[in-house]
Formats: structure tokens, C-alpha cells, sequence
């Protein structure tokens, strides 16, 4: 019979911006299962979003990690550096007939999908340039993107900690992008690729991403590759609004607290407290919170960071 795939996850963070409390939670929990599981670490640098890419922003979430305590092995990738893997992919879905070019702008896309679901982050894709609904014809030159054919039905998986999941596609978002105009791959096919090359078996990430994980799904079963055998889907953590957390809740960076002399025990000690690791706020190490986490006590919904646990970090400083 043949062996099992030892397992690895990822963290995977994107250097759009500063590591905040809430990635450094999710990060924090994933390196934990990890450790705790044998899981080997892959430290990827999803830098394929070229235009929102901040200049340093790589190296800060690389120090960030490794200041709270975290480790991983071997060095770490960068989407960048190889993309060969993602060109062959794409020829591949389009070779196939999985894939069709789209001039739209999201303006226009806009103008003609009907209204989108009540909370609903994405407008529907109205199959304005798919093929066999007689589009108009492209213009020579004009910038195109990828869009993935997706079918009516419902896409079912099971979530480790969110427990079972169902997403229509096709009615949510319809065909949607694989490569933007700039020529680069989407999210939804990189993450595919990438999970696909390092063998990753073991997803932790924010359950925002519940729904790209039947997107990803419908990519892999295109491209006929095997998913990731295990996703865990964690809460978010909220501003005292209520949304997730943003600049308006104040400098949640934790590049900010270091900084400001906040030793990283306070961070970890924090985010420990939020994962129903302890009852009340003090300091913990990472080791500590490796030994200490327990899939059963992380809340199932989301956690709120407020004024006061902002006050209690600056205070140890």
C-alpha cells in the first residue's frame, strides 16, 4: 500500500502590507499544529500581486514571525522566483478548453451582473465574454485577463474546524480569474500551483477564505491535481466595530508594538488568551502556546481585540 504524504503546511504571508495581530493569530496557530502534528514548515512569500507589493514588506513579515518565536524549514520562497510553474499551468487549462480571454473591467462587469448577495464580497462574473454566449469581438491589443469556465453545482468539502462546507460557484461568483491583464496568475490558480509543488497537505488560514477554497478546488480538479488533504479555517480577529481589523482600529502592526518595546511574550501571551488558552492575559512564549494549544478550546467564532487588551500590551513595554 502505498505510504501516506508526510505532512506539511505553509505560512504563507503577503507582503501587501504589515503583519497585524490577526495574521500573526492565524500564523501563530498554524505554526503550533505544525510543531505539535510533525508537520514540516514552508515559509512562501505570496508576492505575485505586483502592484500592491510594498517594498520591504517580505523581510518585515519574515522578522515579525521570527521575533514572536516561530520557525520553519529550510529558506524561504518567494512566488517570484519561479514563474514557469504557473505559465504551464494556465497553457494547460486553456489547451483544455478550461479557460477563455476577457477584456472586462469591473465597471462593466458591475453594470451588467444583478445585485450581489446580501454580504457578499463579489459581484457575479455575467459570462459577458464567454464564448458561446456571442461576445463581442476583442480588439487587437486589449489587455485581457483569464477566466476559468466553472459549472452550475455545488462544491462540497469538509473543514477541520469549520466542519462541512458547501459553495456554489457558478452562483456566487461565476467564471472567474486564473491570470489578471497584467499577465500575472490569480490567487486562485498560484495558491493551487504552489500547495500542488511543496506537497502541502495541511491548510490553517482565516475562514474569509472558505469560499476560495471551493475556487481552488475547481482549479486543481481542472488542472487534475489533488487538494490538500486537511484545511482548518480559523475565526478572524474583529476591531471593536464589529469588522475585521483594519487601520481605522488603530496600529495593530506587530513590527508597531516591537517598536513601541512590547516583548513578544505580550503578543503571544494576547493572542493565547484568544484562543481560550488561558483565562486571563499574561505573558507566554511561543513554546508555550505550541505545548498549550488544543484545537477543541479555540473559540469557534470570531475574537475582538479592544482598547483594553491594546492598553494591557503597551503596558508591559
Amino acid at each position: 500500500m502505498p505510504q501516506p504524504a508526510a505532512p506539511i503546511t505553509r505560512l504563507a504571508p503577503s507582503p501587501t502590507g504589515a503583519l497585524h495581530l490577526g495574521n500573526a493569530r492565524t500564523f501563530l496557530i498554524n505554526w503550533a499544529h505544525a510543531r505539535q502534528t510533525g508537520a514540516q514548515i514552508q515559509l512562501r512569500i505570496d508576492d505575485l500581486d505586483g502592484p500592491r507589493v510594498k517594498a520591504g514588506a517580505d523581510q518585515g513579515a519574515i522578522d515579525d514571525l521570527a521575533w514572536l518565536g516561530l520557525d520553519w524549514d529550510g529558506p524561504a520562497v518567494r512566488q517570484t522566483d519561479a514563474p514557469e510553474p504557473y505559465a504551464q499551468a494556465l497553457a494547460q487549462l486553456d489547451t483544455a478548453g478550461h479557460t477563455y480571454r476577457c477584456p472586462a473591467t469591473r465597471r462593466e462587469i458591475a453594470a451588467a451582473a444583478a445585485a450581489p448577495h446580501a454580504g457578499a464580497h463579489d459581484v457575479r462574473y455575467p459570462g459577458l465574454y464567454r464564448p458561446e454566449n456571442a461576445p463581442p469581438p476583442i480588439a487587437p491589443d486589449t489587455p485581457t485577463a483569464v477566466r476559468l469556465r466553472v459549472a452550475p453545482g455545488v462544491m462540497r468539502f469538509a473543514d477541520q474546524f469549520a466542519g462541512a462546507q458547501a459553495f456554489d460557484v457558478d452562483a456566487t461568483v461565476g467564471d472567474f480569474l486564473v491570470a489578471t491583464k497584467a499577465g500575472l496568475p490569480a490567487y486562485q490558480l498560484a495558491v493551487v500551483v504552489d500547495d500542488h509543488r511543496a506537497g502541502i497537505t495541511d491548510v490553517v488560514r482565516g475562514d474569509d477564505l472558505l469560499s476560495s477554497t471551493a475556487r481552488q478546488a475547481l482549479v486543481a480538479q481542472a488542472l487534475g491535481l489533488t487538494p490538500p488533504q486537511r484545511y482548518y479555517h480559523v475565526p478572524l480577529v474583529l476591531g471593536p466595530d464589529g469588522h475585521r481589523l483594519a487601520k481605522r482600529h488603530g496600529d495593530t502592526r506587530v513590527a508597531a508594538y516591537r517598536d513601541a518595546g512590547v516583548p513578544p511574550e505580550g503578543i503571544v501571551g494576547l493572542l493565547a488568551h484568544t484562543c481560550g488558552l488561558s483565562d486571563h492575559l499574561t505573558p507566554w512564549t511561543a513554546n508555550a502556546f505550541r505545548d498549550a494549544f488544543d484545537w477543541q478550546r479555540l473559540p469557534p467564532c470570531p475574537c475582538t481585540l479592544t482598547p483594553e487588551h491594546d492598553t494591557w500590551l503597551r503596558n508591559l513595554s
